[in-house]
């Protein structure tokens, strides 16, 4: 296949589908709520779709658009070929790209795609003389299937921390989806069993902030198709078993300036970090309540963010312990310097989640918020009058909460765009009202007896 108005990059992916005998392309694309859908197409529209793009159906996606306004195009990044390591044969193979989304009646990139508010955050970060480097830490719980394959909350394990076999019996799934992601293009760091029995954690390589939320999105698919093919469902959901830990994604982020230096980086600082590094991390501290709605964006979300569970709801920063909300881990080199976010979990829109994050430590640079002194007790030992002389406060404890913060947040709302901020509000409004007028299986066992 040729064509002299593709890129070279579009070029060698048509050239990569006729080497590998790709028949079909997922393009995918993310919507409001964080959900990878796809359109498929066989893979002969591979040059049509770099060329016009691909058009679909607005309106039935997930915050989107209107019926009257429902005609959306599909241009694919020709970066994120790859094929689908779960469905190679040897005749033929399938593959996907991820793709942004335009508007078709201005034909400018949709305000309401995900992927589009990231690159608004990051083009901030480019006036002000940065790039973003991210790194998360998505953790996952393995659950056994019942007869007809439906999920159950029944763990395939009975490991621990670090634990291996025979009490960690999925480190062959985990081995499956290690060489899946690696097939893909990831470059995976480590990989162990957590902290709960059933739960694991893979983690792959930090890279542009971009790159790290395409691959989040990536990562979870490949996950969820290995593990079935071990008859085996994988969750993200951030408490799925109560009285347990739950599962976060712990976020590393950190600026580079045009030259290629760590801007977090100062070797006369007592931690290292500079006085850019401060303000980000001041600056995420002053907007953390609103983020909170975004980075925990399930009522469930919730369940975790509680004390006890080695999850962070206290706002402060610390350079030794896990209690507080950003951790500043220890750094080999001076390009390894960076600030660990610990709230986020694993059910949010990487997308939105990055870009709330950089925005909020940008808004600390531009404004020179002063980071206060780092807590190096454990906070969870704290009572209430002692986290007060602190300055400590808390993370909101539920769906509601956290949304209230994000309207009152204008840095944050606003970062979001028009059309994703009411979107989102909406959708999680509506989310925390079905909550509140459902009756748990909890309160049935408590009460239904009782009185």
């Amino acid at each position: 296949m040729t064509s002299g108005n593709l890129s070279e990059t579009e070029q060698a992916v048509l050239d990569e589908i006729e080497e590998k005998d790709v028949d079909f392309l997922r393009l995918q694309f993310t919507d409001i709520l964080g959900t990878v859908k796809n359109v498929s197409v066989p893979a002969r529209q591979a040059e049509k779709a770099f060329t016009e793009g691909i058009y679909f159906d607005g309106s039935s996606i997930e915050g989107f658009v209107r019926i009257q306004e429902s005609d959306m195009r599909l241009k694919p990044d020709p970066d994120t070929f790859a094929i689908l390591p779960w469905r190679q044969k040897e005749e033929s193979a399938a593959a996907r790209m991820i793709c942004d989304v335009y508007d078709t009646s201005t034909d400018r990139p949709f305000e309401g795609d995900p992927r589009r508010v990231l690159k608004n955050a990051l083009e901030r970060a480019h006036e002000m003389g940065y790039t973003v480097n991210a790194a998360p830490e998505p953790e996952f719980f393995l659950f056994q299937e019942d007869e007809e394959g439906r999920a159950t909350v029944e763990t395939n394990d009975a490991g621990g921390y670090f634990d291996l076999a025979p009490k960690d019996l999925a480190s062959d799934v985990r081995r499956d989806i290690i060489y899946g992601l690696e097939s893909m293009g990831f470059e995976v760091e480590a990989s162990h069993h957590e902290v709960a029995e059933g739960q694991h954690e893979i983690n792959f390589t930090y890279d542009d902030a971009l790159t790290t939320a395409d691959n989040v999105g990536t990562f979870r698919t490949v996950v969820r198709a290995i593990a079935a093919q071990h008859d085996l469902h994988a969750t993200f959901m951030p408490k799925p078993i109560p009285r347990i830990n739950g599962s976060g994604m712990h976020t590393h982020i950190s600026l580079f300036t045009e030259d290629g230096e760590n801007a977090f980086h100062d070797e006369d600082d007592e931690f290292n970090l500079s006085e850019e590094a401060h303000a980000f991390t001041a600056g995420i501290l002053e907007h953390a309540p609103a983020i909170t709605a975004i980075a925990n964006p399930t009522v469930n979300s919730y369940k975790r963010l509680v004390p006890g569970y080695e999850a962070p709801v206290y706002v402060a920063w610390s350079d030794r312990n896990r209690s507080a909300l950003i951790r500043k881990p220890a750094a080999r080199t001076p390009a390894a310097s960076r600030v660990e976010l610990r709230s986020p979990d694993p059910s949010c829109n990487p997308y939105l989640a990055l870009a709330v994050m950089i925005h909020a430590g940008l808004d600390g640079i531009e404004k020179n918020l002063e980071c206060p002194d780092p807590v190096r007790e454990n906070i969870y030992d704290f009572d209430e009058e002692k986290r007060e002389e602190y300055g400590i406060d808390t993370l909101p404890s539920n769906l509601g909460q956290a949304v209230d913060a994000l309207e009152e947040d204008e840095a944050i709302y606003s970062a979001l765009g028009d059309h994703v901020s009411s979107k989102f509000v909406e959708a999680k409004r509506q989310e925390f009202q079905d909550y509140l007028v459902d009756v748990s299986e909890w309160e049935l066992d408590r009460y239904l007896e009782t009185f």
